[in-house]
């Protein structure tokens, strides 16, 4: 098995072929510890398709909890720039309940493809919220607010961000 595990992050971590995914999918039903480390490796591969790979491989995985900063981190990584939306995506494979604040963060200064999928990630998961929770999102959203030109995307943007607050805030309050 382990010659195995250590074929398939290969595939993962070379040119990207007809199998890659094939190996993606065989590395996400394995899902050891050993997997999620050699994975949580290659989330810094020089080759951003590895990276992509890697992430979406993570999402796969039952038990993936241990990579969830790494991911996190490789996401917010200005090397991975270009390739964060991509990485985010594999957030829909992980609990995030308590993560609410760094996925906020992301709808706020990610880029737009982050920012869409860090909406969709707040709207449709599920998340542990507490007052500490709303204090950090709001001294995000002011932040923000102080930071950005004031436009009808702004406009349109702080409309949807009142309506999370309020959301947030009725629920605490209930």
């Amino acid at each position: 098995m382990k010659q195995n595990i250590s074929e398939l992050i290969k595939q993962l971590s070379g040119e990207i072929s007809d199998n890659t995914y094939e190996a993606s999918d065989s590395l996400g039903h394995i899902g050891t510890e050993e997997v999620v480390v050699k994975l949580i490796e290659l989330l810094k591969h020089q080759n951003s398709e590895s990276r992509i790979l890697s992430a979406r491989t993570l999402g796969l995985i039952k038990e993936n909890g241990t990579a969830l900063d790494s991911l996190l981190e490789a996401i917010s990584d200005q090397v991975n720039a270009s390739q964060a939306g991509e990485l985010l995506v594999a957030l829909e494979g992980f609990d995030v309940s308590h993560k609410y604040v760094e996925l906020f963060k992301l709808y706020l200064f990610g880029g737009f493809k982050v920012s869409m999928i860090a909406k969709e990630l707040l709207d449709y998961k599920e998340f542990d919220i507490t007052p500490r929770v709303l204090k950090k999102a709001m001294k995000h959203w002011n932040h923000y607010s102080n930071n950005v030109k004031q436009d009808e995307v702004y406009d349109l943007r702080k409309i949807e961000v009142e309506e999370m607050l309020n959301d947030i805030k009725e629920f605490i309050d209930a």
